[in-house]
């Protein structure tokens, strides 16, 4: 012990392990597929080829999520090497242009311009989330197509064509097979075989290796690109495009554990829900899962929301298609309930960002359907999806709770299409007379559009007003509250609400009451609010210069 007490500890790594693999690497990250072939097969590299040649296209952004990256350059050399220019007909076999038929000529020229060079981009740090294609990474190196790799959420994109490579994992089928056959022994049991994308091609030999075991009412969906349908992203059986209602009877198998927005999904739509784990410690049980708890978490966070006077909206993404569609929709729906709105587009969304604004009370997430589902737990405020959000603006005698959960916009855009012309009947029933830009009636809004007492939130403990958050006032007097001739924030008035122009801001009297911080020279005039003197502030002064090792006090011109 002694000898060991002198010896000087090793506090750097040695040169020769510089290079080695960490002790304990991620376990997402798989180590890179040396085998060339286990490449072609698990990224199916030549039906990548085809398709890349048939739609003639020479810029290709393939687009590997995090966990991939490591099999990354050796994609990019299978698919280079047989996106390889090759060598024309040679003079002595081809015809002279002349002897050339229009026909044959079209078709000499197509084959020279697919031999044009072909450029391949590597796509890393995906700008939302890796189930969503990365158009803007995509458009930075101006590709015509982009390749996506590993689990998708296969909503529709709005500018580039995608060619979607689920990648072929491995799976134990005859377990598989084993625990479908222990879990339903009546034979007559309609039941779904589902899986993820990724184990998506065992699917066929599970269900012809079923059918002869004597399942007859096995039905195995094909993947479409359609999240809103019934089976989000799946076909289904025919009874239920006939009826909807009928996917209630159906039993899901489900292969690998699905998603949480997917799950909630269909824990409203079918029987029963059974999922086969793929990984390793579990690959022998089949678990029988529910979403009510989480879908019982979810409805009393947007019960806590219910009174809110400002939501942010996040943008989530770039990429999916009429995402401006939802957008202004839910912007029309929190002003409609009275109650300003604040865009903002953070790519990746995390709790750090989110919470520089602490005006905001709540969030509503705009993106796919699988990304806008984000656990709060982390976060200072609550994350919304629009369909929470239409529950939580919804009224406390009109907010019922059916335990349904619709997780893409698509379809909350398509019942506000189906109902558009009930809804436009029904508000020329409801609002007389002269209305706002946003369909409400101004009765009485004309003496005290904010008169309305606070109401005691049993939720919050506290009361909440009932201001009208980014209305004008017509009457509003000129004179104090008069803004300046840019619109800047105007003084407020004793007793009244921040206000930009003539219209009431509760961020901006958020900012006025709440920050601490209010701005150089603001220590020494604490009672700005009340004070007459527009001139009284803090003079300007000089401060030191010079380097960081020396700064020069301007009046001495001594160092410190």
């Amino acid at each position: 012990m002694a000898h060991a007490s002198r010896v000087a500890p090793v506090l750097s790594t040695p040169a020769g392990h510089i290079f080695e693999d960490d002790a304990h690497p991620t376990a997402d990250i798989p180590h890179p597929l040396h085998s060339p072939e286990a490449i072609h097969l698990r990224y199916e590299i030549d039906r990548t080829v085809a398709e890349i040649k048939r739609g003639g296209w020479k810029r290709v952004a393939l687009q590997f999520p995090d966990r991939m990256l490591p099999d990354a350059p050796a994609v990019f050399e299978a698919l280079s090497q047989h996106l390889a220019v090759e060598k024309g007909p040679s003079e002595s076999n081809s015809m002279s242009l002349e002897q050339t038929s229009p026909h044959a000529m079209e078709k000499l020229q197509s084959i020279t311009n697919d031999q044009s060079p072909k450029k391949l981009f590597i796509l890393a740090d995906t700008s939302y989330g890796a189930c969503c294609v990365d158009e803007i990474a995509a458009e930075h190196v101006d590709a015509d197509v982009v390749v996506h790799y590993g689990r998708a959420c296969l909503s529709p994109t709005v500018r580039l064509p995608v060619i979607h490579v689920f990648t072929r994992q491995s799976l134990a089928v005859d377990r598989v097979i084993e625990s479908f056959k222990s879990l339903y022994p009546d034979r007559n049991q309609a039941v779904i075989l589902m899986a993820d994308v990724t184990f998506a091609s065992h699917l066929l030999h599970i269900d012809t290796a079923l059918k002869t075991e004597g399942y007859r009412s096995v039905f195995t969906p094909d993947i479409v690109h359609s999240p809103s349908s019934p089976l989000p992203n799946r076909t289904v059986p025919e009874n239920v495009l006939r009826d909807p209602t009928k996917l209630s009877e159906w039993r899901l198998f489900h292969i690998s554990d699905p998603p949480e927005s997917l799950l909630l999904t269909l824990t409203s739509r079918v029987s029963s829900i059974h999922v086969f784990p793929t990984t390793l410690a579990e690959a022998t049980t089949v678990v029988d899962v529910t979403a009510a708890v989480a879908l019982r978490r979810r409805y009393a966070l947007l019960t806590s929301v219910t009174t809110v006077p400002i939501f942010g909206i996040l943008i989530n993404t770039l990429s999916v298609k009429n995402y401006l569609h939802i957008l202004e929709h839910v912007k029309s729906c929190i002003s409609a309930s009275g109650r300003k709105s604040y865009t903002f587009v953070v790519g990746k969304v995390n709790a750090a960002k989110v919470a520089n604004f602490s005006e905001i009370g709540a969030w509503v997430v705009i993106g796919c359907w699988e990304s806008s589902l984000i656990d709060s737990k982390d976060f200072w405020k609550p994350i919304l999806t629009p369909f929470e959000l239409e529950l939580a603006l919804a009224g406390d005698d009109k907010r019922i709770w059916t335990g349904k959960w619709v997780s893409d916009f698509q379809t909350i855009l398509n019942e506000v299409e189906r109902h558009s012309i009930d809804s436009s009947t029904s508000n020329r029933n409801t609002y007389d007379g002269d209305s706002t830009t946003d369909g409400h009636s101004i009765e009485g809004s004309d003496s005290e559009p904010e008169s309305a007492p606070p109401e005691f939130d049993l939720r919050t403990g506290r009361y909440m007003s009932h201001s009208r958050p980014m209305q004008v006032r017509p009457n509003i007097e000129r004179g104090e509250n008069q803004s300046g001739p840019n619109g800047q924030l105007a003084r407020r008035s004793r007793g009244g609400i921040a206000r930009i122009g003539d219209i009431a801001s509760p961020g901006a009297e958020f900012l006025r009451s709440s920050r601490s911080w209010k701005g150089l020279g603001s220590d020494f005039q604490i009672e700005y609010d009340h004070a007459k003197d527009e001139n009284n502030s803090t003079g300007m002064e000089e401060g030191l210069s010079g380097s960081a090792r020396g700064y020069i006090r301007a009046q001495s011109q001594t160092k410190t």
